[in-house]
């Protein structure tokens, strides 16, 4: 089940007697015990009845044995269970003996009056194994997998409300351009705007161009924009900006390069009829980095990017054979825009 879906239960204070967390967005994994922990147990609850065991460091059996153990003084007990690499097919060499069936039986059997969370931080499990099994069949299952567009715009109106802020639709758009998918980064962003919300409590666009930083992906990604565009001045103040941020001229040559290919790659399978995720997993990037160069690419032809990767694979060879400077070379680049113009190249 999804991540909105588990936090749903948990706002209803659904909470389980075991919960197994997979997948690769850790972010989410440490969030759903958060809030988990948080449900379950009251600040004062945690100091005694909290546990968490790392099972680099600490064997399973420890932690089972603790999660059928009441808890003190009543109530509930949460043990957490956490880098559970024993789930999957790797192996390690490590000093720490795990004794996996007692963790299978106490799946099979989990007492009410704990809650326990198994945590395993991975793409896949092995599904052969009979603790997986068990967990699955009788746990709650988060698979935290990288959220979709859709998801993220849920995930952040779910923050805004968790910040009591609210955040307009072009904030919204403003905010994913400049940050992405990075949900550590997504967190910290929308706690520094709300902040900053004032009495109204309303993020809108404009606090977000204000108050959030570009990343060195987006600047490149209004760069390549520019470029297309023929619009030398902006190109030039973004380049001129990258340098002073002692960002490496053939460092953003490489960039550009790779984000001109991307423009092209998906401008080429969305008119072969590939819709967004399958592009996304052909080409291996995140399904939003993919939306955002559809929309980017659907005003470019191929031809110009064609010839815009021609000049840059020219000038890359110029550079490292020393016929141009290098932070000169793409200078000149840049400033071709004028001439690219007059002679028709949109």
């Amino acid at each position: 089940m999804s991540y909105l879906d588990r936090l749903k239960e948990i706002k209803k204070g659904e909470i389980a007697s075991l919960y197994l967390l997979c997948g690769t967005e850790s972010y989410l994994i440490e969030d759903i015990i958060h809030k988990v922990t948080n449900a379950a147990l009251s600040p004062e609850e945690q100091e005694m009845n909290l546990l968490r065991f790392d099972m680099s460091e600490q064997p399973v059996d420890l932690a089972v044995e603790e999660a059928y153990t009441f808890p003190f003084m009543g109530g509930r007990k949460v043990v957490i269970i956490k880098d559970a690499y024993f789930l999957t097919a790797q192996k390690r060499k490590e000093k720490i003996e795990h004794d996996i069936a007692k963790l299978t039986y106490y799946a099979e059997h989990p007492p009410e009056e704990t809650t326990l969370i198994v945590a395993a931080p991975y793409e896949k499990l092995d599904e052969r194994k009979k603790a997986v099994k068990q967990l699955r069949k009788n746990g709650k299952v988060l698979e935290a997998k990288p959220l979709q567009n859709q998801e993220l715009r849920k995930w952040l109106d779910e923050k805004a409300v968790e910040l009591q802020v609210t955040l307009e639709y072009e904030a919204k758009d403003k905010l994913l351009t400049l940050v992405g998918d990075n949900l550590l980064m997504l967190t910290s962003e929308m706690n520094k705007l709300a902040a900053h919300a004032g009495e109204e409590r309303v993020i809108n666009a404009e606090a977000v161009s204000s108050l959030v930083a570009r990343s060195l992906e987006q600047d490149i990604f209004a760069l390549v924009d520019f470029v297309v565009k023929n619009r030398v001045s902006e190109s030039m103040r973004i380049y001129r900006d990258l340098i002073k941020q002692k960002e490496a001229p053939l460092k953003i040559l490489a960039l550009m390069v790779r984000q001109f290919r991307i423009l092209f790659q998906v401008k080429q399978l969305v008119q072969q009829g590939y819709g967004e995720k399958m592009i996304a997993s052909r080409l291996k990037l995140h399904p939003f980095a993919v939306k955002l160069a559809s929309k980017q690419a659907k005003e470019f032809n191929n031809k110009t990017l064609l010839h815009l990767l021609d000049e840059l694979a020219e000038l890359d060879h110029r550079i490292k054979t020393g016929k141009v400077e290098e932070e000169l070379g793409v200078e000149l680049f840049l400033l071709a825009g004028n001439e690219r113009e007059k002679r028709g190249v949109k």
